[in-house]
């Protein structure tokens, strides 16, 4: 029979059992479960019940491992624990970390299990800041410094430094605003020292550095130091610059290319002549229109010929800038004409229903250059 000690002795473990919010057990020296916790009992499911030794629960894998820690349980009375995957009331394995002891009264094994760490996120924590910071200013090139409130350097580190042909520190206890009276960034650095963040790039040292500056502050709101962190950019800068060259060397070979394919030619004195060959699309028309009303004005041209000779094929909205384009070369004071319309393009343009009664058109350049001397002739009698 039970003595009121051993009565007392277990109602107070079940009281705890349930009332505990952790993961907890007790287990005979056997590895037989005798009592749980609640929380335990969620985690593990219908798979835990009395008697049920821990390593069945166990991943195949991983029954050695708790069979070993088992056993240093029984030789001694200090803490062991171990790692192990168990069957969840899910039915998948959770990895669980697991600490228990043996209880020398009566031999019986007390232990609570929670969720393992990972190997990444123990190795991460292990990491404290200051080798996390010397892993960034070791491999990136990067300057990280600090100033106080009267610009004196009291932190200057970082592989940028050496790659500014400085050594690392060298500027502590010296003022920054001394030491780049004539660089643009200290405008920035009063800024920062009146608490605003300041982000920007300049040139420094030879090189192009990108720069953040963030102001710190007390507890009362007051900004104490600058935090600097300077990032050589030299090489981005490069690229970006030559891409910058051949993208303006690209626009220079397209106008080149735009230009011969739509050239304006003085053939007689007042007379210019616009040949377009292949595709005329609404943009290429708009730079013909521009270009050729612009030499209008710069030659005083008294006729211009559109000749349409190498151009099979317009859309309506060609059409109908070809006919604006000819409007507009009358508002100049100058005569318009169309020459080498082809079929499909005249259907085109009748199909819009464009009023050409206007405009003179002729059958080819040939006819086109006729016409305007006979006009220039007609003009100076």
């Amino acid at each position: 029979m039970m003595n009121h000690d051993s009565q007392s002795s277990f109602g107070s473990l079940e009281s705890f059992l349930l009332a505990s919010p952790e993961m907890l057990f007790v287990a005979d020296g056997g590895g037989a479960l005798l009592r749980w916790s609640d929380p335990l009992s969620r985690a593990l499911g219908p798979r835990l019940t009395g008697g049920t030794p821990l390593v069945d629960l166990a991943h195949p894998e991983d029954r050695g491992a708790v069979l070993e820690a088992w056993t240093r349980l029984l030789e001694t009375s200090e803490p062991v624990g171990f790692d192990a995957r168990c069957l969840d009331a899910a039915g998948g394995y959770r990895p669980l970390s697991c600490l228990a002891r043996r209880w020398p009264d009566d031999g019986t094994i007390h232990g609570s299990l929670r969720e393992a760490i990972s190997a990444s996120t123990s190795v991460a924590a292990e990491l404290d800041h200051e080798q996390l910071l010397h892993a960034v200013i070791n491999n990136i090139p990067i300057c990280l410094w600090a100033i106080d409130s009267k610009g004196i350097f009291t932190y200057h580190d970082g592989l940028g430094v050496e790659v500014a042909g400085l050594r690392r520190g060298e500027h502590i206890g010296k003022s920054i605003f001394e030491l780049y009276s004539s660089s643009d960034a200290t405008g920035g650095l009063r800024r920062a020292l009146a608490g605003e963040a300041v982000h920007f790039t300049d040139k420094g040292h030879d090189i192009d550095w990108e720069n953040w500056y963030l102001p710190m502050r007390d507890d009362a709101g007051e900004v104490i130091s600058v935090i600097g962190f300077t990032l050589d950019v030299s090489e981005t800068k490069s690229i970006e610059r030559e891409l910058r060259v051949q993208l303006e060397r690209v626009e220079q070979q397209q106008q080149v290319i735009r230009d011969l394919s739509t050239p304006i030619i003085e053939v007689w004195d007042g007379v210019l002549t616009l040949p377009m060959v292949g595709m005329v699309d609404t943009i290429r028309t708009a730079e013909v229109m521009e270009n050729l009303l612009t030499r209008i004005v710069e030659t005083g041209a008294r006729f211009a010929i559109l000749d349409l000779t190498g151009v099979e094929v317009v859309d309506t909205k060609v059409a109908s800038h070809l006919i604006s384009l000819a409007s507009a070369i009358r508002l100049l004071g100058a005569e318009g004409i169309i020459t080498g319309i082809k079929p499909t393009v005249a259907q085109t343009m009748v199909a819009l229903g464009l009023d050409l009664t206007s405009i003179v058109t002729r059958a080819n350049l040939r006819a086109g250059l006729k016409y305007c001397i006979q006009r220039a002739k007609v003009d100076r009698a």
